[in-house]
């Protein structure tokens, strides 16, 4: 495979090698750091080559840093070798998923613009190698991101080795789509210079010093992205509530938005496509189908993330016309496109999803019943404490009816009721602005809970508030009583109950 036309840089053209040779310069115990946020642009052919290194029976045990989840290639890769021995900061894959809950791999969950910075202050150790994806490196050195930026400038720039995969199933079109910005840390740090979504403050490759570059190898495996699901009524429930509040709350014209990754964000972006909103701006960290869906009806003026995160057929939609949906499109590292600042100035409108909501407006975002982990915390922690309005998303029940999103008390604390404006399920919308918590009780039940779970949260809410009382009512021998009974009996509700 022949990469010459997409290395601008003569003197890296001499350090063109093998996926296996630039392999060997992972050892033991080190710190590695990739490209990739979801399952874009990601490094494909020098994990597998590490990973068959210890399939051959080698033994490594790695740190692995990269911007979000990954592709196969990598994080499931390495999981099924179990050569991950700590992993940061996010993830999606089922075996690296069981590696962490069995404890075979440990997992540092973190606010994803947070992460370079930590980085960069020394806090996550010193990187040994960065194995970033290129669409080409420049004359001057600099590398240009493919389908994703993430974290890997910073990455570039702390690492005291660099390999390279220049990827030629990315087209060279992708040039110019990114804007790389790295912010000086405190207390140097100067306002960043956006008050636009559009706005571009850097430049399109990310810096990258050629001396500390010792591979640079030719790869052509595509971007592994993941399907989404067909939108379900619940989906389309929860879309519809959002959109009629939005209309009500913001008249014609809505601030910039950002969504979360998954079927439910995709969901409620594909319901702007059908509302009467035009010139759209978005400001989130990833670029979904419905994105593609929005330029195509021509609502959508601009929209900056770190990452693409279609689905397969949202991917070859967008490299079929790449150059309609690039002119709409900024990438940039995630310090950047999930900064609070930035957050903050814009008043962007937040949407994610949780797992499980309670009667006082808490959300677990994370573990499954307080246990077990499932991806991580992502982004929705960056915009949640830091947008306009903040919103989360959950279906009202699960396992058909089994289980009941909305909870007397959630198992585990990731957005509190201290943040936490709005929350939609497919039974409706309750706005909590401005809300005492036990003013909030009435309001999520009667419009969020699932019908067959009323009358329970009820009976927990008023023999709590008679029992104990408080600013919180809480009886502590029965707040966490409907997980157990689940796990006990297969149900969330009690014997007897329809």
């Amino acid at each position: 495979m022949d990469i010459t036309n997409r290395i601008m840089n003569k003197e890296l053209r001499s350090k063109v090698t093998s996926a296996e040779e630039a392999a060997k310069h992972i050892k033991d115990g080190m710190i590695v750091g990739t490209s990739g946020f979801t399952p874009c642009g990601y490094p494909k052919a020098v994990p597998l080559a590490v990973a068959e290194r210890v399939r051959k029976g080698e033994k490594l045990r790695l740190s692995l840093l990269t911007g979000a989840s990954v592709g196969v290639e990598l994080d499931e890769a390495w999981a099924e070798v179990n050569c991950v021995a700590k992993r940061f900061p996010y993830q999606t894959g089922k075996k690296i998923n069981q590696r962490i809950n069995a404890g075979d791999t440990m997992f540092f969950d973190i606010h994803l613009s947070q992460m370079a910075q930590q980085l960069r202050y020394g806090f996550l150790g010193k990187m040994d190698v960065a194995i970033v994806e290129a669409v080409c490196i420049l004359e001057n050195g600099g590398i240009v991101p493919s389908t994703s930026v993430g974290n890997s400038p910073t990455f570039l720039q702390q690492a005291e080795k660099v390999i390279i995969e220049v990827n030629t199933s990315q087209p060279m079109e992708l040039v110019g789509m990114s804007d790389i910005f790295i912010p000086a840390d405190p207390p140097a740090r100067h306002p960043l210079p956006i008050t636009d979504v559009n706005q571009r403050i850097g430049t399109i490759y990310m810096p990258c010093d050629p001396r500390k570059v010792v591979a640079v190898v030719p790869c052509d495996i595509g971007d592994k992205t993941r399907p989404l699901a067909p939108l379900d009524e619940q989906s389309k429930a929860m879309a519809r509530h959002l959109i009629r509040f939005l209309e009500k709350e913001y008249g014609e014209t809505l601030p910039p938005l950002q969504s979360g990754v998954g079927n439910v964000a995709n969901a409620v972006m594909a319901g702007l496509v059908e509302s009467n909103y035009k010139n759209l701006k978005v400001w989130t960290e990833v670029i979904q189908d419905a994105m593609f869906d929005l330029i195509d009806a021509g609502k959508l003026n601009a929209v900056s993330g770190t990452s693409l995160s279609p689905s397969p057929e949202g991917l070859q939609r967008f490299y079929r016309d790449i150059r309609k949906y690039r002119d709409k499109i900024i990438l940039r590292p995630q310090e950047i496109s999930n900064n609070p600042e930035i957050a903050r100035r814009i008043g962007n409108i937040a949407m994610n999803t949780a797992l499980e909501v309670d009667i006082y407006g808490n959300a677990n975002s994370t573990h499954t019943f307080g246990t077990t982990m499932v991806n991580g915390i992502g982004g929705s922690g960056d915009f949640s404490r830091n947008s306009g309005l903040v919103v989360f998303l959950t279906p009202a029940a699960a396992k058909k009816g089994a289980i009941s999103r909305v909870v007397p008390h959630v198992t585990h604390y990731d957005h509190t009721e201290h943040e936490i404006h709005i929350i939609v399920t497919d039974q409706g919308l309750a706005d909590l602005r401005g809300l005492d918590p036990r003013e909030k009780v009435p309001v999520i039940i009667e419009n969020c809970a699932h019908p067959d779970y009323r009358d329970l949260l009820w009976d927990y809410y008023n023999r709590a508030r008679k029992k104990v009382g408080g600013h919180i009512p809480m009886l502590l021998d029965e707040a966490y009583s409907w997980h157990v009974r689940f796990n006990e009996t297969g149900t969330m509700k009690p014997e007897g109950a329809a």
